[in-house]
């Protein structure tokens, strides 16, 4: 079967989505005695350090600088302080709850794809978009208590993530993506590690490393590999597909924070959760289905 180069994308996307809450999900387990400045860091170096083999291999020296180097190092910004601000949300929070929070980011992202990057949005899209988003409504089920200052943290990670996406969309166009992502990682580790030298200095106790153990190494390492998986994933989807087509799809991160949530961390959904989660399943489905459509008839 031959899929167009948006279903491509979209499966892509799928893909990353379900894989990306493991990595959430490990800096939640190690939060309690590493800061999530350094399991920050420590995310971007290991990207670096697996990727950075593969640029040798595929395209040389040449390939860690990018055509558009300004653009990527603002990219790579936002996905270092994205990356930060949500570690140290999962810290105090489940992680699907968080997520679920996080959720309004691809209703800023389709609003972005239309309002910078000239996207033709139809109502299918806006539709499916708007219904995941109820879903993820469901899921976390508001209270008190997650509504405080520490709920700002997931909105804050939405809203860069959402300029981090939009960025990607732009840039991919043209680079290659093994580039962007290690260029991403290697930019990630230094501004987090000048972070972390200036939190030691001034004795700030969330940007004072630790030394971790083999365990937490191990840990810190499996966080990089999952990172530079998902994020290549991600880069080849928005190579492919329209930002605002791929938006739906990342309601299905919550699937897999959910199940992990459970069997790590003994979060049970409860009903309404299992029902917002089929919401946004279905959301993206259609989405999926309808692309199919458009596909077959040109």
């Amino acid at each position: 079967m031959r899929f167009s180069q948006t279903m491509q994308g979209l499966l892509l996307m799928t893909a990353a989505m379900l894989v990306a809450p493991a990595m959430d999900s490990i800096a939640k387990f190690i939060s309690g005695t590493i800061p999530a400045v350094e399991v920050g860091t420590a995310r971007f170096f290991f990207q670096f350090i697996y990727l950075a083999p593969l640029v040798l291999l595929l395209k040389g020296a040449s390939g860690f600088w990018p055509r558009l180097p300004f653009l990527n190092f603002i990219r790579a910004l936002l996905m270092a302080a994205a990356t930060v601000i949500f570690f140290t949300a999962v810290k105090w929070m489940p992680v699907a709850d968080a997520i679920a929070i996080f959720f309004v980011e691809p209703l800023i992202l389709t609003v972005i794809s239309a309002v910078f990057l000239n996207e033709t949005i139809g109502w299918q899209r806006i539709s499916a978009v708007c219904v995941g988003f109820l879903g993820a409504l469901l899921v976390i089920q508001p209270s008190y208590s997650i509504f405080g200052a520490i709920a700002l943290l997931p909105l804050a990670t939405a809203v860069l993530f959402a300029c981090y996406l939009a960025l990607t969309q732009v840039i991919a166009r043209t680079e290659d993506p093994l580039t962007m992502q290690t260029f991403t990682g290697f930019v990630g580790a230094i501004v987090l590690a000048v972070v972390m030298i200036f939190g030691s200095t001034m004795k700030i106790e969330l940007l004072t490393p630790v030394w971790p153990t083999s365990f937490e190494w191990l840990a810190l390492a499996s966080v990089g590999l999952i990172a530079a998986t998902v994020h290549l994933m991600i880069t080849h989807a928005f190579k492919r597909a329209p930002a605002s087509a791929l938006a739906p799809f990342q309601y299905l991160e919550i699937i897999g924070a959910t199940a992990l949530g459970y069997f790590i961390f003994g979060d049970f959904p409860d009903t309404l959760k299992w029902i917002g989660t089929f919401i946004i399943v279905a959301s993206g489905l259609f989405v999926l289905w309808r692309e199919q459509q458009v596909h077959n008839h040109t």
